[in-house]
């Protein structure tokens, strides 16, 4: 067994095993590729055997010749992993395509291929078997948007603070905008530590240590900010973004996501913990353009559909295009609409969210009634702290 590929970078851990036509090419390609460790490389299963059992792999990638399913060589796999096997074929697939469909297999692949494009199954295959659940504890949502400009950081921040200040939450606010994350800003706070600060220091994560990185906002809400400088986003890892949102749901009722606009390591590490996605959309063709094809991407990812909330912020702008125009293009039901309001712009150049600052708003309002409808059944005593802070805006 060959071991070169293993390299000191973090991303997917693979291992290569079997041989087939094109097979050295492409694990060369995915040895360079920036997203891709290669922990090892075998000829046969045996011969992989330690690297299997030891190696934390995220998926598999069996190279075959034949044209009927290697039963015996996945059933040898899945004596030492449990991570998914993508089969790499250089013969007839159409056997081993129907085969598949009743076996243990995440994908198949027949060479050649574009590096991209086993990336891709390998991305999709490592993060499959754990998007079916969003797991035990807090509950994540994440704000997204694929296109800059939509309000995706005033929507973080004020949904955020409506959870802490009006649904009495404990909650966490998470900007994943890495390189340019303006959460800290817009709530008007200069923390002294950020999510790089987090991921660097030495020891094991857990929720008493990551109490101590967040900053306390006047509303209630903690802050874990994005880093200062936009080369230690870097350093923001997928394997500890999925620790840091493992320990978050255990100390937190809810968890705010803010992301950067783009289906990236981090992005995808987060949807594996997702129970809310609220994907952002304006009346704008080039927005809903792009929010089309993001829900395209979700479900090539198999992200569940039911956990997709898109959200028509500044619904009101009188710019020709109106809801059912939107939900058409886009083949998916708006669920919620926010106004557009004079308040936001007010409220986010003097670093206090809109429903703080003004609660009477428009916007506040609906943002308000957007969490109260996201939250978790509350208990009696919640619920009338929810009806008391409506009535008295």
């Amino acid at each position: 067994m060959s071991t070169e590929g293993q390299t000191m970078r973090e991303g997917t851990r693979i291992f290569v095993t079997g041989s087939c036509e094109g097979l050295e090419q492409l694990t060369e390609a995915l040895d360079r590729h920036p997203e891709i460790q290669l922990v090892g490389r075998s000829q046969t299963v045996r011969e992989g055997a330690s690297a299997l059992a030891g190696g934390h792999l995220q998926a598999v990638l069996h190279a075959t010749r034949a044209s009927e399913l290697p039963e015996d060589d996945l059933a040898s796999i899945r004596e030492y992993t449990r991570a998914p096997i993508i089969l790499l074929a250089s013969g007839e697939a159409s056997l081993l395509l129907d085969a598949a469909l009743e076996a243990d297999v995440a994908d198949v692949m027949l060479l050649p291929q574009l590096p991209e494009n086993v990336v891709f199954a390998v991305r999709k295959a490592s993060h499959n078997g754990r998007t079916g659940h969003a797991g035990a504890g807090g509950r994540v949502l994440t704000v997204f948007s694929p296109k800059g400009g939509t309000g995706k950081t005033v929507m973080s921040t004020n949904l955020a603070t409506a959870f802490a200040k009006h649904g009495g939450k404990k909650t966490l606010l998470l900007d994943l905008d890495l390189q340019f994350g303006d959460a800290a800003i817009m709530l008007g706070i200069e923390p002294d530590k950020t999510i790089y600060d987090l991921v660097v220091a030495p020891g094991e994560l857990d929720p008493e240590k990551l109490a101590g990185y967040t900053t306390r906002h006047s509303s209630g809400v903690d802050v874990l900010p994005a880093p200062v400088r936009p080369e230690d986003a870097e350093l923001v890892t997928e394997a500890k973004l999925s620790r840091l949102l493992e320990v978050a749901k255990e100390s937190y009722e809810m968890i705010v996501v803010d992301t950067s606009p783009f289906f990236h390591g981090p992005m995808l590490a987060t949807l594996d913990r997702t129970d809310e996605l609220l994907l952002l959309c304006g009346l704008d063709v080039p927005t809903i353009k792009n929010v089309r094809l993001s829900l395209q991407t979700l479900e090539l990812l198999s992200f569940p559909t039911e956990r997709i909330r898109v959200v028509l912020n500044r619904a009101n702008t009188n710019v020709g295009m109106k809801r059912g125009e939107v939900e058409a293009a886009l083949e998916q039901r708006v669920r919620f609409e926010i106004p557009s309001d004079r308040a936001v712009p007010l409220a986010v150049n003097r670093g206090n969210p809109a429903v703080v600052s003004d609660p009477k708003a428009d916007f506040s309002r609906a943002v308000r009634e957007m969490a109260k409808s996201l939250q978790p059944a509350a208990p009696a005593q919640a619920k009338k702290r929810w009806r008391g802070a409506l009535a008295k805006a």
